[in-house]
């Protein structure tokens, strides 16, 4: 496992690799580095393909770092009839939480309030003894059981107890979504995958009437090489059909992009254990507990703006909090809220449904000879979606062996309880107490030896970093010598939790992740001003688009500050 790891430290020197790799040729070049791209990289690499992977911004950087954090099944497709995407899901939890990703991805336990007191147990019931005999005869989670008023309000205390009639407990399981794509990446590049992030391609290049390749622009260098591939995956999301555009598809897949926002509130401001769901008038709510907070979602809205930044409305934050004191009793409002994010499903544009109402199954189609597009889905079924990808490109490459995704773990991937109880001995440890040495192992399972061996020969990186909401100083190094960062957003948003968590959105760390990065990349102190300055101007954007009453004006106040690595104002 050392050695593995040691190859696929996805610094400098990896990337300048990675691209004169992809130069040189690939079978297969993947567009997207979120958690469908780094699945469909290393589902061709475990085959035996040469891959290349390119990603315009950061991994993770769109939808992949802005879901509800959920590994589930889906309690609500049930409703819809739709049990076999409810079976798949439930079938590739297991797989997560047993072999997969134990570290990233654990049981969550979830109570249902009840407010009807004759039919609803009953129903609710029922759908959940389906819910459990769909996740197999060996469940990695424990089955539901029901409460009464009493005992749910024991579990809860926060509930509304006058509309309560009780409660049903079932478990699902939570993933932190950007951590475990990062990984996905690494995982493929110890298989051999050149994965590289600041990469966009500007053109698709053909012979005759087929892909061939596609000309890249290198944001870090403002270059341009050509990669050469016998087949290209187009696994772009909610950028899917503008990605075939430029392919030269003549009737490119129609998305319907589909907002769904999450609050972030401090942990103490609500007095649970446990993750609700609740009934809405369109969907469902969900209260989850994660980390040192509490996050709050979802919205389903159409989005009719600008693809790359996403962002909440005063009406969203609105929203989600009437929704949420409707079952609490915590009485949460607008100052509470220390964190906000807003992602865009990729869902496939389905004339006379509603958002909601859509099919969350994935759609492969092959528009074109070397073009194959993967989109819609679920984050958790990534890995099924990656491999009837894969599937998908025998017209191009011929037959290929059969997927081994379920049976390769990720890099780090180890129970939590085990690395807590190794680390604990490695000479790094020794001025770190156990409340971050268990955070370390949830979050970088086996690898946290990787940032415990730079503490011991660098002590003071084992300090939380100020304004770090926990966050230790060797964990922002790391992000740069190990994990591909290349900006102070990408740890700040990705890497580590400070955006949602600090409570000043990472203002205060922002000005140490730039000098802890800058030191291990070269930054002088011009660019590390610029790195803070630009974190500075996103915040005070978003912040401001917060207040904005509708998405038209929301997004007109973000667009003011683009991505650095993306030229144009609006990718929509």
């Amino acid at each position: 496992m050392d050695t593995m790891t040691d190859a696929v430290r996805l610094d400098p020197t990896f990337r300048i690799d990675a691209i004169e790799r992809m130069r040189d040729g690939v079978d297969v070049l993947v567009v997207g580095g979120g958690v469908t791209g780094n699945g469909v990289a290393l589902d061709a690499a475990l085959r035996g393909l040469k891959v290349g992977l390119v990603e315009q911004r950061d991994f993770a950087s769109g939808t992949s770092s802005r879901s509800s954090k959920l590994v589930h099944g889906g309690l609500r497709y049930l409703e819809q009839f739709n049990f076999s995407l409810v079976r798949e899901a439930l079938r590739e939890r297991s797989l997560l939480l047993d072999r997969l990703a134990p570290h990233l991805v654990e049981p969550l336990p979830f109570l249902y309030p009840l407010s009807h007191r004759v039919w609803e147990r009953p129903y609710v019931g029922a759908g959940l003894t389906l819910y459990d005999t769909l996740g197999g005869l060996q469940p990695s989670v424990p089955r539901h059981s029901h409460l009464s008023k009493t005992a749910s309000l024991k579990a809860f205390p926060d509930l509304r107890p006058e509309s309560l009639a009780g409660s049903i407990r079932y478990h699902d399981a939570q993933v932190d979504d950007a951590r475990h794509t990062l990984e996905l990446a690494r995982t493929a590049a110890a298989h051999g995958a050149a994965v590289t992030a600041s990469t966009r391609v500007i053109e698709f290049t053909r012979d005759g009437e087929r892909i061939s390749g596609a000309v890249v622009k290198d944001a870090l260098t403002n270059t341009t090489f050509h990669v050469p591939a016998q087949a290209v995956v187009n696994a772009t999301g909610v950028w899917a059909g503008v990605t075939e555009k430029l392919a030269g598809v003549e009737d490119p897949i129609r998305m319907r992009p589909s907002k769904g926002v999450h609050i972030v509130i401090p942990r103490d401001r609500i007095n649970g254990t446990l993750a609700l769901i609740t009934r809405t008038p369109t969907s469902v709510l969900f209260v989850l507990p994660w980390g040192r907070s509490w996050i709050i979602g979802t919205t389903d809205t159409l989005w009719h703006e600008g693809l790359s930044h996403p962002v909440a409305t005063h009406a969203d934050l609105t929203y989600l909090l009437d929704m949420a004191n409707t079952s609490l009793a915590s009485h949460l409002t607008q100052d509470d809220v220390i964190g906000v994010y807003a992602g865009l499903r990729p869902l496939v544009d389905t004339e006379g449904l509603s958002e909601s109402e859509i099919s969350r199954e994935h759609t492969v189609r092959r528009p074109i000879p070397g073009l194959v597009t993967i989109t819609g889905g679920k984050y958790t079924t990534y890995r099924v979606m990656a491999e009837d990808t894969i599937n998908a490109l025998s017209d191009d490459l011929g037959e290929l062996p059969a997927s081994t995704t379920n049976e390769v773990p990720l890099i780090g991937a180890a129970e939590p309880s085990e690395v807590f109880t190794s680390v604990r001995n490695h000479p790094g440890a020794r001025g770190i107490d156990d409340e971050h040495l268990n955070r370390l192992s949830h979050r970088y399972g086996q690898l946290t030896s990787e940032l415990l061996d730079v503490v011991m020969s660098e002590p003071d990186l084992g300090a939380e970093m100020p304004g770090g909401a926990g966050t230790l100083a060797v964990e922002i190094v790391h992000a740069a010598t190990h994990e591909g960062a290349l900006h102070v957003d990408d740890v700040l948003t990705r890497r580590t939790r400070l955006y949602l968590e600090a409570g000043d959105r990472g203002l205060v760390a922002a000005r140490h992740a730039s000098r802890l990065m800058g030191e291990v990349l070269g930054w002088d102190d011009a660019t590390r001003s610029a790195e803070v300055s630009r974190y500075q101007r996103r915040v005070a954007a978003e912040l401001e688009a917060q207040s904005a009453p509708d998405d038209a004006t929301a997004a007109h106040i973000r667009e003011r500050v683009q991505d650095i690595r993306l030229t144009k104002p609006n990718d929509g």
